[in-house]
């Protein structure tokens, strides 16, 4: 069997706005099980990648309500807008009407039922293939069996119990009489990556000249932390993220204002991101990411034609104060997209005046974008704020061509020195030196003997408005005051999403939980 390359980043996501636009259609319908490819010549082993580019393009393929039902609570953020259900969320009162929540439950688990097809369509192809074939079709399963963990990781976080699907079998699903809990679901995932891991490739995502940013070894590694970090097993997250460190793989984008821009696709510090293209284009097919929830539902972009955003996230008034009280600048610049009405509600309420506010609290960004918004949000995520002179001519979307960063290396670093200082033991780098490489790309001083309370801090600096991860840590560390604030009441019993009806009424036992 020949090893199939395809070299360049634009002909695999071609592959996944074209080619297989038919084929995720039927990845959605996991019923079709072993007849999904219909007639197809199984013993065409060349073609097995196929089937692993229709897993990669389904989990990227995600609706906008998804995201933010994931990562819209906790103190970094608010919700806006005139979307309720996701504002009631916000405020831990949970909906089970609310659509966001629908669809999260819906759509993730066809994907992951998706990605069961996809494997079981690669083991079929390998049941034609030579020593070769059989060993990129393991590699091929190992890299569905993480893309399939991304999804189940956030399902599991945002619900807590969940279904643990095993095939594309919906069979499997009659009659269910127990749901794994949180627990389970991530000692599941752990044992999946190391399932995986020997399989994989041992490369930074950048590494790979068949699908570039594709899945490897340290991709699973994280993704292993990550679970055993909910699972507060420390030592096993000081192991997953002492081997990436090891590695000297991976390394800190030097410019964080242009990590989450153009600059910053497929950099060294990126494990693993959602990818979208224009393919360098004005016009004609894209794989896209709808971005607009996240900007400003009014501007100024420095090039004109521009669409402007819906402001339904906004990062917070207190994460802002909390940013300006530790002297962040480029942390916190590249974070908010503020508006000149939250400039004068900061001034209103902190001891903050516009005489001692750094210069770059402006409504203007350094790339002459302008925040002209006055309702719904009055500041904006400036993590999924695209300048607009980075947008090809001719596309006019918010965001276009932005990827959505999951995990990535300074994560790895302060999710590291969190775990020794936890109580786990590993000789690659201290807890000092880990934070103290964060700080540094942030121009922060260093620190000497860190604890946890600053290494909590160091993440609520950094990793805000991704993906939910503060709000996650602090319910894991049980620091509930840090979410009671703003009106808001949290306590431990809020920690997750209420089941959507629909769910219930298609899986009664899920009303039996007490979430």
């Amino acid at each position: 069997m020949k090893y199939i390359k395809v070299n360049k980043l634009t002909v695999l996501l071609a592959f996944l706005g074209t080619v297989l636009i038919g084929c995720s259609d039927d990845l959605d319908q996991p019923e079709l099980n072993n007849n999904f490819a219909g007639g197809t010549d199984f013993s065409q082993t060349d073609d097995m990648i196929f089937s692993l580019i229709g897993v990669y393009q389904s989990v990227a393929d995600r609706g906008w309500e998804q995201p933010l039902v994931v990562a819209t609570r906790g103190d970094d953020v608010n919700a806006a807008g005139d979307q309720q259900g996701l504002k009631n969320q916000d405020r831990y009162v949970y909906d089970n009407s609310f659509f966001g929540s629908r669809t999260l439950w819906e759509t993730y688990y066809g994907d992951i039922i998706g990605a069961h097809t996809g494997m079981e369509q690669i083991e079929r192809y390998m049941e034609f293939a030579d020593d070769e074939g059989i060993a990129l079709g393991n590699q091929y399963i190992a890299e569905a069996k993480v893309l399939r963990a991304v999804l189940l990781f956030q399902l599991s976080q945002v619900y807590g119990s969940v279904f643990i699907p095993t095939s594309s079998n919906l069979n499997d699903f009659a009659d269910v009489t127990s749901v794994p809990s949180k627990d389970e679901v991530m000692q599941h995932i752990s044992d999946q990556m190391d399932e995986a891991i020997p399989f994989l490739l041992d490369l930074r995502p950048n590494e790979r000249t068949d699908l570039p940013g594709g899945v490897t070894k340290y991709t699973a590694l994280m993704i292993k932390a990550e679970a055993n970090q909910e699972l507060k097993n420390y030592q096993a997250v000081a192991d997953a993220t002492g081997e990436i460190i090891a590695s000297g793989k991976f390394s800190l984008f030097p410019d964080y204002y242009e990590l989450f821009k153009t600059p910053g696709k497929l950099s060294d510090e990126n494990l693993f991101e959602f990818q979208y293209s224009d393919f360098g284009n004005g016009e004609g097919d894209r794989v896209s990411h709808l971005y607009a929830p996240y900007g400003p539902n009014s501007w100024n972009p420095e090039v004109d034609g521009s669409s402007n955003g819906w402001g339904f996230f906004e990062p917070s008034l207190k994460y802002i104060e909390f940013m300006l009280d530790r002297g962040e600048t480029d942390r916190l610049e590249t974070s908010v997209f503020f508006s000149q009405k939250g400039i004068d509600s900061l001034i209103a309420t902190t001891p903050y005046t516009a005489e001692t506010l750094p210069s770059f609290v402006s409504p203007i960004t350094r790339d002459g974008d302008e925040n002209t918004s006055t309702v719904r949000s009055i500041f904006s995520s400036g993590k999924h704020y695209l300048p607009t002179n980075q947008l090809i001519p001719g596309r006019t979307a918010y965001g276009s061509n932005k990827n959505n960063i999951v995990f990535r290396y300074s994560e790895t670093l302060l999710m590291h020195a969190e775990a020794l200082v936890q109580g786990a033991n590993n000789s690659v780098m201290t807890a000092d030196e880990a934070v103290n490489q964060v700080r540094a790309r942030a121009n922060m001083a260093p620190l000497s003997g860190v604890t946890l309370d600053q290494i909590v801090d160091e993440k609520y600096a950094e990793l805000s408005m991704e993906w939910g991860k503060r709000f996650f840590d602090m319910v894991r560390l049980g620091r509930y005051d840090e979410l009671s604030f703003d009106g808001r009441t949290f306590t431990e019993d809020k920690a997750f999403v209420t089941y959507h009806q629909d769910q219930i009424d298609e899986f009664p036992i899920l009303g039996e939980i007490a979430n």
